[in-house]
């Protein structure tokens, strides 16, 4: 039995059996890891803590009492503090940062007998499409376009996670969605990511992009690793003041239950100009299939779809202008010394931060500053408004939204470098459910002529991510596409 390419439900369901133990399925994930890290998925490898943790779910194993996630190895991206463990987001100007605190998801990650392999690298403080902008290097995609050796990118800024789990590296990760972090990387390496709603999982303790934005989320091998995932991090929490006091509902159970009835809604405004072929293809067979499984089809309007992209390269930049003033050498983090303090400031903002980084500060500080507000910040958030709007209205007619995750598949490592609004244009399919505070997932539905994998991507109503679970199920199930971990097991 090859135990790294088990999918979380199969892991647990073996180890309850005592077909294996959970520090045997450890040293299998960290054996892979060893051999695999010319792909650069990890940033910190916790060896040590992942045979400990494994040596703790041993026990309750043979105890007879086994936590909801007991003995599977997940990694862990590097933008959640994590206790005495260094935490980076990727970014020289935290690479020797060690938080004295836990996130809250990494520690409910750890209550539910969750084992965390390592730090999963990452776009520095999330910013980025292609997983290139990283302090640590660009991370590299396991799969590759067919006749062809070319690295190409895993997608961003989660791509360490999502690489980890393409490459059975872990068995799940957690990753963080800002404009669709989770989403992308997955649709790029064929696995399942999900994008909880805002205020679903606690952002205590992860380091901030866009705070009204940002969103902790599980990236797996299948939807019902997803939704098993999501049911251990997912709660309220006390720390965060936009933490949702929803109650959560018995995510795996969705996963079974049928679309019959559902009315799913297309909408026209997602039909974007010079979409490849295969992804509107793509797009009606997902249609096809929800349709043979009882589910009704809406084709629906959202209005102000069109102003998304413009509208969150307003308003994330803004907040990451504000989230980042605290790293001023002063305080903590990386330090370079000057004559005076603002030249110290100066200094080490400008080494510490990349390129990417202090672009985005530089055009959010531009939107805030005195006579630009009410043109561009204000007004920017008068849209969100309007197509949260949109997002209510089309909810009183159906149940659920079907598009897809991305223009087109992963491309090379390179590739868009030069090209900023083609990279930014990667998220032009999910930073709608990000702007208004949707839940969101991607699934693998089927693979571009280069034989690449393709995601379709669901959302639902706030706090409703029960539907695009079970309408996930039924995408995963009827299109067949199995990842490359899933085959190995089957």
């Amino acid at each position: 039995m090859d135990l790294k390419t088990l999918t979380i439900a199969s892991a647990l369901e073996k180890m309850r059996k005592k077909e294996f133990s959970a520090t045997e399925l450890t040293q299998s994930i960290l054996s892979e890891i060893d051999k695999k890290q010319s792909l650069n998925a990890y940033i910190t490898l916790t060896p040590e803590k992942a045979l400990n943790q494994a040596a703790e779910s041993d026990k309750h194993y043979h105890q007879n009492t086994p936590r909801l996630l007991e003995g599977i190895p997940i990694a862990v991206k590097d933008l959640f503090c994590t206790h005495n463990i260094r935490t980076t987001a990727g970014s020289k100007m935290l690479e020797s940062f060690i938080p004295p605190y836990e996130s809250t998801v990494t520690a409910r990650l750890f209550s539910n007998g969750g084992i965390m392999t390592g730090k999963t690298n990452m776009d520095e403080f999330a910013m980025g499409s292609a997983n290139i902008t990283s302090y640590f290097g660009p991370v590299k995609n396991p799969l590759k376009k067919q006749h062809s050796t070319q690295d190409l990118v895993p997608g961003g800024s989660s791509g360490g996670s999502a690489c980890a789990v393409a490459a059975d590296m872990c068995l799940g990760a957690l990753g963080s969605d800002t404009g669709g972090s989770v989403r992308q990387p997955a649709s790029f390496t064929g696995t399942v990511g999900l994008k909880p709603t805002y205020g679903r999982c606690s952002r205590y303790g992860m380091i901030a992009f866009a705070s009204s934005l940002d969103q902790a989320g599980p990236m797996t091998k299948t939807v019902k690793d997803a939704a098993l995932l999501l049911q251990a991090i997912g709660g309220f929490d006390p720390m965060d003041a936009t933490s949702s006091q929803q109650t959560l509902p018995d995510f795996s159970s969705a996963c079974t239950a049928s679309v019959k009835g559902l009315k799913i809604g297309i909408p026209q405004e997602y039909r974007v100009k010079d979409m490849p072929e295969e992804i509107d293809h793509l797009w009606q067979k997902g249609i096809e299939w929800l349709k043979e499984a009882g589910a009704e089809i809406h084709y629906v309007s959202l209005p102000h779809t069109s102003y998304a992209l413009p509208v969150y390269y307003i308003i994330a930049p803004a907040e990451a202008s504000s989230n980042l003033a605290r790293y001023d050498g002063v305080r903590y983090g990386f330090r370079a010394e000057g004559k005076s303090l603002k030249e110290i400031y100066k200094n080490t903002r400008g080494q510490g931060f990349g390129a990417e980084v202090q672009k985005r500060i530089m055009i959010g500080t531009y939107v805030l500053s005195s006579g630009y507000y009410d043109a561009y910040y204000l007004k920017a958030q008068k849209i969100r408004h309007l197509i949260k709007e949109d997002f209510k209205n089309v909810f009183t007619k159906v149940d659920a939204l079907l598009t897809p995750s991305t223009p087109g598949a992963a491309f090379e490592i390179g590739g868009k470098q030069d090209d900023p609004l083609s990279m930014y244009l990667n998220d032009i399919f999910t930073v709608t459910a990000n702007l208004a505070g949707l839940p969101a997932i991607s699934v693998p539905a089927g693979y571009d002529k280069e034989g690449l994998p393709l995601g379709l991507q669901l959302i639902g109503r706030a706090f409703d991510e029960s539907t695009i679970l079970t309408c996930g199920s039924v995408i995963e199930n009827q299109s067949a596409f199995l990842t490359h971990a899933f085959k190995k097991e089957n």
